[in-house]
């Protein structure tokens, strides 16, 4: 949920607590312990656009509620922390608390997102509101405020965070181990920061934009993985690898696409997170390496598709389908240029995907995935977006398989040219390459 700007705020409600036990003194400077570095907490709750509007007494329950359950001011604490809820709109309130308890101690407040998450699904079924999904932390992480405002001064099309997410998904869709994927990212011109354990062993990593930096420009910003998406953290891109593939697993993209949507499409209600999990990765490297003509539209739908490649819960990406997927992915870095094949080529391919991407709906549906299945539906529809415009694209001489009989279209491909490193990132220099690669309810929303 995005959090709104503050602007012609009238309060709401203002709980006022008694003076601290030491007059004159503000509960920051009375910590008993060291004073964090950022001792406000703010949080924004909104209901969904469809919901009733609601009083300003039910905002007041709903503001103690969650500070309680956050841990800043438990029900019945008389040493909570200070806060204060404001409402500028009719549809949000905005909380803000001093991270600082009356008593000198620091409030407990891990997790508090989560427990505040639970406590907005009981005030939507006690009052009747859109109930949303539960918190699954599969949503794709915006930019901040701040982000994306010093883009806007360095005259960049986007912040820096979603430049490297999308140069580390890449990397990750078609590296084979660590060292692979480390290398891949310079590649990309991205600047790396290793992580090493205490038996020198890669445990983490950092990447940051070439001159993308902070503190009056005294040092890099760093984004470790975890930070840019759920499913980009080393362990989690670990998951996600494949051995080399020989070259007879090449062949025909398109083949294996529509094997694998089969395979998919059976998958069951338990099974289908490593299947979406590589199927998210085709997307992404499908959409570095699609023509011009429908490249934006294949790059949107990889993008709305990062949520349901994320199935919620799944901690292990073993899958039916993930083989035939991630042989595929290696077929298109090895034939980056789809359209060698002429247009019925890239429409034979958009239709494989839309395929898998519409057996990817039907699971997510199955296994009552909400976002997900939202996020994929969408997903096939920008594919099928694509299509249009490779058929209308389609010169007059050329013949194509009618739209309503998509597995008879048939195209052979082009034969391989070697493997076609990715483009580098917009405005960074390439390292010099070392070597080859192998072939809306009621919710919360927070910022510190």
């Amino acid at each position: 949920m995005r959090r709104p700007p503050i602007a012609d705020a009238q309060p709401l409600k203002t709980t006022t607590y008694p003076s601290p036990s030491s007059p004159g003194r503000p509960p920051p400077d009375a910590l008993r312990g060291p004073r964090p570095a950022e001792h406000v907490w703010h949080v924004a709750i909104r209901n969904a656009p469809t919901d009733r509007t609601l009083t300003d007494t039910e905002w007041a329950t709903v503001a103690a509620e969650m500070v309680a359950v956050a841990g800043i001011a438990p029900h019945g604490d008389e040493h909570g922390c200070r806060w204060v809820a404001v409402r500028h709109a009719p549809d949000h309130i905005h909380i803000v608390a001093t991270l600082a308890r009356r008593d000198g101690r620091h409030p407990r407040i891990r997790g508090d997102i989560l427990r505040m998450h639970a406590a907005a699904r009981a005030f939507e079924t006690a009052w009747g509101l859109e109930v949303m999904s539960p918190l699954d932390e599969t949503a794709r992480r915006a930019p901040a405020t701040g982000e994306s405002e010093k883009a806007t001064r360095r005259g960049l099309t986007e912040p820096a965070r979603e430049t490297l997410q999308h140069a580390v998904r890449q990397a990750a869709a078609l590296a084979t181990d660590d060292i692979d994927f480390l290398n891949r990212l310079r590649d990309a011109g991205l600047r790396v920061r290793e992580h090493h354990d205490e038996n020198g062993t890669v445990d983490g990593y950092a990447v940051a934009l070439p001159g993308d930096r902070a503190d009056h420009g005294t040092r890099p910003v760093w984004f470790s993985g975890r930070t840019l998406a759920y499913d980009l953290s080393l362990p989690r891109i670990r998951e996600r690898y494949e051995p080399a593939l020989t070259p007879a697993d090449i062949p025909r993209a398109h083949t294996r696409i529509r094997e694998a949507a089969a395979l998919l499409a059976r998958a069951g209600r338990t099974q289908g997170a490593g299947d979406v999990a590589a199927l998210g990765d085709l997307l992404t490297v499908a959409a570095a390496v699609s023509p011009a003509t429908v490249r934006d539209k294949v790059r949107a739908a990889a993008t709305r598709f990062e949520q349901a490649s994320r199935a919620p819960g799944a901690r292990t990406l073993d899958g039916t389908a993930r083989t035939r997927f991630k042989a595929a992915t290696r077929a298109l870095e090895h034939a980056p240029r789809t359209a060698r094949g002429g247009v019925p080529a890239v429409l034979n391919l958009l239709l494989a995907l839309i395929e898998a991407v519409e057996a990817a709906t039907a699971l997510h549906r199955a296994q009552h995935h909400r976002a997900q299945t939202t996020a994929a539906a969408q997903a096939a529809a920008l594919l099928r977006e694509a299509a249009d415009l490779t058929t209308t694209s389609t010169p007059a001489h050329t013949t194509t398989a009618p739209r309503t009989t998509p597995r008879t279209v048939r195209a052979t491909p082009a034969a391989e040219r070697g493997p076609t490193p990715p483009p580098p990132v917009t405005g960074v220099p390439p390292r010099p390459p070392t070597g080859t690669h192998p072939g809306p309810g009621l919710g919360p929303g927070r910022s510190r």
